[in-house]
């Protein structure tokens, strides 16, 4: 048992014994480091209830917890807080009950366990993924591992924006000037490929814009009239009326773009078990608009678009299908919502994850839902996160100035490889094993280097700053791992007990704190979607350990009881280092 449970129980029954109240909920939090102890008490809420000074509540507590348990050595009181110092037998102890489960902090899943749906990547199939897609796409895999392990059976599921006005940029360009030729011809992804063209089609469409200013027109004026624009216009509604030929080439470009996707997704180590399709959905979206114009929470206006008055709610009006007829992003996010619900009846929740530019869009979207009297509607959450930056600026997919999600990994295990080889740590290991160990670094290094920052904030990338071996970085956490598997194996550990006689130090004391707090920081990271949690967890837990490796001998101590339960701590920290970054999306090392 946790010693928050125990705390937590031996004062409800104190409570419940001297002053006769049912009082469970108590606010236990980690002593500050400026104050002596290991664990506070918040008891303001008692002192309300009971009517006493908390300074002489506060030490009643203290007095009863102390002379009552084995787990409290010592107490103080600093106004309404009462600090815990808790004893090396309760830290030892722990340890022991703990020590073999390879899953220790995480939740065992049952058919009961809930369902949960995480949406991520979400790409359009007219461009390449990039670094954007990248802090997308590991928010949402992590988001995914770190629900699992709170309890809660998980959905990975993506929706492909395979349609619309920004695809059919890419066809028209590909058919004007593209000569027939292919990815496979080119030697080039295929999603690099059709990105090409989209480029493209900005650079013609800039030019036209510019002739048309030249000739009088105003700047929006040549915006509408642009010739290649009006193409893509023409050929979004040939497509949206089911002619053959556009959707022939349509499915051969989508296509390539398919193949080049799941090339970066494996690079990168993640995986979905369903996709949808805005090609599919949208429908779905235009039957729900007509059954909202019915029940008259929408309606059109003149031109025959139809809009929803959202004033009321502190928002605005929002266009729901224009009048011509065509769907729009919310158009195919009320069918993709509907859709996953119909396959998901059971669902507890759906997350998605996308960028805080669409903050209000989500609003707008969970609004309208409950407005159609979904129930699960109430389910709904929006991961939202902070824009990429780089030095040189912010991306831009039309002007080409993206980076681009492969020759990012690229980049990263080349990178990892200088590095590795300028500090001679791939000295001993075969050429195979160097190639699988630089891709692992430099995967760790982007990884970490992305989820240890607060998915709210906005991160200036510079991927040099990411791989270092020290410092709050994945190759340092990486590492550490690997020090201790290195450690284990020079010892010869075989997990055994140790006995509770061992005096235990300031840093052993320390790094079992850590290891007790570990099943709190998984579920405080799943109720807060923040991977950063378990990152920032993850380091200060190595850091510690480093710490401790470098001043005391685990191996070489003569005790040996001290030594098998050292063996035994460090072991340990190692597990739940592999624990914590496998839920980051991240593999560790055995050698380094």
């Amino acid at each position: 048992m946790d010693i928050n449970t125990i705390i937590k129980s031996e004062f409800s029954k104190y409570l419940s014994l001297k002053y006769e109240i049912d009082f469970h909920d108590f606010e236990i939090q980690q002593t500050r480091k400026d104050f002596e102890g290991d664990i506070t008490v918040v008891i303001f809420p008692l002192t309300k209830l009971l009517k006493q000074n908390p300074v002489k509540l506060g030490n009643e507590l203290g007095s009863f917890i102390l002379n009552n348990t084995q787990q409290v050595t010592g107490f103080n009181v600093i106004q309404g807080f009462l600090n815990l110092t808790i004893s090396s037998f309760y830290y030892l102890e722990f340890l022991k009950d703990c020590l073999n489960e390879d899953k220790y902090g995480f939740v065992k899943l049952n058919s009961d366990s809930p369902l949960y749906i995480v949406e991520y990547s979400s790409p359009n199939t007219n461009k390449p993924l990039h670094l954007g897609h990248i802090r997308n796409i590991l928010l949402g895999f992590s988001i995914s591992k770190i629900l699992e392990a709170s309890g809660k059976r998980i959905h990975k599921t993506q929706i492909i924006n395979d349609r619309g006005i920004h695809i059919c940029k890419s066809i028209v360009a590909w058919l004007k000037f593209g000569n027939n030729e292919t990815p496979i011809e080119n030697n080039e992804k295929g999603d690099f490929f059709v990105g090409k063209y989209y480029i493209l089609f900005d650079k013609k469409y800039k030019e036209e814009i510019n002739e048309l200013v030249k000739k009088g027109f105003s700047k929006d004026e040549a915006e509408k009239k642009a010739p290649i624009f009006i193409e893509a216009k023409d050929l979004l509604m040939k497509w949206e009326s089911g002619d053959k030929e556009v959707l022939g080439i349509w499915k051969l470009m989508n296509g390539w773009v398919y193949e080049g996707f799941y090339k970066t997704y494996e690079d990168l180590g993640v995986n979905f078990d369903s996709y949808y399709y805005e090609s599919d959905t949208y429908l779905i979206g235009k039957d729900i608009i007509d059954h909202g114009l019915k029940k008259k929470i929408f309606y059109k206006k003149k031109d025959n678009s139809v809009w929803i008055d959202l004033s009321n709610e502190g928002l605005d009006e929002k266009l729901l299908l224009r009048s011509d007829g065509t769907s729009v992003y919310m158009t195919q996010d009320l069918g993709t919502a509907y859709k996953r619900f119909k396959n998901n009846p059971e669902m507890k929740g759906l997350i998605y994850t996308v960028g805080n530019e669409q903050d209000y869009h989500f609003k707008v979207l969970f609004k309208i839902l409950k407005k159609l009297g979904f129930v699960w509607a109430e389910n709904l959450f929006h991961l939202s996160y902070g824009m990429v930056d780089l030095p040189s600026g912010k991306m831009k997919s039309r002007e080409g100035t993206v980076v681009d999600a492969d020759e990012l990994i690229s980049d990263m295990i080349s990178n990892a490889s200088k590095l590795s080889n300028q500090l001679g740590k791939l000295k001993d290991i075969t050429y195979k094993d160097k190639i699988a160990l630089n891709k692992t670094i430099g995967l760790g290094a982007l990884k970490y280097h992305i989820l240890k920052v607060d998915p709210k904030k906005r991160i200036l990338f510079d991927p040099k700053d990411s791989i270092d071996f020290n410092g709050n970085t994945g190759p340092f956490i990486q590492y550490t791992y690997a020090r201790i598997q290195s450690l284990i194996t020079k010892s010869n550990f075989k997990k055994t007990e140790f006995s509770n006689e061992v005096e235990i130090n300031d840093k052993e004391k320390e790094l079992l704190k850590l290891v007790t707090l570990f099943p709190e920081t998984i579920n405080t990271s799943a109720d807060n979607l923040n991977p950063a949690l378990i990152a920032n967890y993850t380091y200060e837990l190595v850091k510690n350990f480093n710490s401790y490796y470098q001043s005391i001998q685990i191996i070489k101590v003569e005790d040996k009881l001290v030594r098998t339960f050292r063996l035994c701590l460090s072991f340990k920290i190692g597990l739940i280092i592999k624990s914590s970054m496998q839920l980051l999306g991240i593999d560790v090392p055995n050698k380094m």
